[in-house]
């Protein structure tokens, strides 16, 4: 899917980083796939006009969503906690109405937050299109479609279900390239007094922090609240709060609706201000990002061929989507990390896409604790440590790239 224009603006962009040819984040493989692994050149580029950060290129949906999809939300108790709060806020809210409510999901995977207004039997709809996923969601109890949905999907679903008190999403919009055919969707979908709800990670915590992994393959975008004001702007839709989220090492819940059906909160004024303080809607602090992003690579390889030449073992933590971008940008591969533990049973006996590092279950860490382990899952570090006690215990210590490269004991 090449562009050289903005997706939302239609302006040109300017590239700000190549991170060179990348395969599928969630694209975990058995050796005799190896011939037809799939890889594209992955750079990123800013829009000055929309003040959207973006791929320049992204392989098509059916290639990241489909019925091999190997991310299940609810492995995650932090997230299922999260989910059930953030259903708790709509169903506690003013904008449901009293008299048969109905609440969409876009991207709503095994039904992790649907599943709470399902409990209390709200008229609901989950949109998932990774047909596994789906169908697990469907097994929970939660009604789910298997689309990718835009302006089309939205026609009818207002034809059966009549329109949305609420439309909610988390950490799915950014991974949507036709995003203006869904936000189109939307409008059409909300009811008058209908509110959008949609948390992704945030690009003012990613150039902080410089944690470049949270671009790959399914993140075509990065939101700022400048650039989804822009978006949402072009259909009528008015950013109405912002509500600063830990998920995901940052995140943003941006809160919408249609133009003047609600009053805009101070939180909009003050982060808008906050991101012009930090340069987020400046090509140039995007130069500097880059900068950062090559010596935290640079830091990287380092620090781990330093402890493997002690002979020391390093055991990634956690294969996630993010760990691709790292592993294959700065070319680490099994000679450095030994393999990747992981819990998810789809994961396991297969290896990280690009740089073919084993992937075992987690027993096989636990049984012989090594003596560093790279925090692939970095923004679940507060769980992750809470549950591996008995590591730290051990001696095991902790690598970490993110704000900066780093031993953690």
């Amino acid at each position: 899917m090449k562009t050289v224009n903005c997706r939302v603006s239609g302006k040109p962009l300017t590239e700000v980083v190549d991170f060179g040819k990348q395969p599928l984040g969630n694209g975990f493989l058995t050796p005799y796939q190896y011939k037809d692994e799939y890889f594209f050149n992955m750079a990123v580029a800013y829009c000055e006009t929309s003040k959207m950060f973006q791929l320049v290129d992204q392989p098509e949906p059916e290639k990241m969503f489909h019925d091999q999809y190997a991310f299940f939300s609810s492995t995650s108790k932090y997230m299922e906690k999260h989910f059930k709060e953030f259903a708790d806020l709509i169903l506690g809210s003013k904008y449901i109405s009293k008299e048969n409510p109905f609440v969409v999901e876009l991207g709503c995977n095994d039904g992790i937050m649907l599943k709470n207004f399902a409990q209390n039997k709200i008229n609901h709809l989950g949109i998932e299109p990774s047909t596994n996923v789906a169908k697990v969601a469907n097994q929970n109890g939660v009604k789910t479609i298997s689309e990718f949905f835009d302006a089309n999907v939205a026609e009818k679903i207002v034809k059966e279900h009549g329109q949305a008190d609420a439309f909610l999403s988390a950490n799915v919009m950014c991974h949507i390239p036709d995003i203006k055919s869904v936000v189109k969707g939307i409008a059409t979908l909300l009811k008058p007094t209908g509110v959008v709800m949609f948390e992704d990670p945030y690009l003012g915590d990613v150039v902080e922090k410089t944690s470049y992994d949270q671009i790959y393959d399914e993140h075509v975008f990065l939101f700022s609240a400048h650039s989804v004001q822009y978006l949402f702007r072009l259909y009528d839709l008015e950013l109405i709060d912002l509500l600063p989220q830990k998920t995901h090492g940052g995140s943003m819940r941006y809160v919408l609706a249609h133009k003047g059906a609600y009053p805009v909160s101070e939180a909009v004024h003050k982060i808008l201000e906050k991101e012009k303080q930090q340069g987020l809607d400046k090509l140039e602090t995007f130069t500097k990002f880059r900068q950062n992003v090559e010596k935290s690579k640079s830091d990287l390889v380092s620090l781990l061929k330093e402890i493997k030449s002690t002979g020391k073992r390093v055991i990634g933590y956690a294969a996630t989507s993010k760990s691709t971008t790292i592993l294959n940008y700065c070319g680490i591969g099994p000679d450095l990390i030994d393999f990747i533990s992981d819990t998810t049973p789809i994961k396991q006996g297969k290896f990280s896409p690009g740089v073919h590092i084993p992937v075992k279950a987690y027993s096989e860490f636990k049984s012989a604790y090594p003596e560093y382990a790279f925090l692939l899952a970095w923004n679940h570090s507060e769980e992750i440590m809470a549950n591996e006690q008995a590591f730290m215990q051990s001696g095991g210590k902790w690598i970490t790239h993110v704000p900066t490269v780093r031993v953690v004991k």
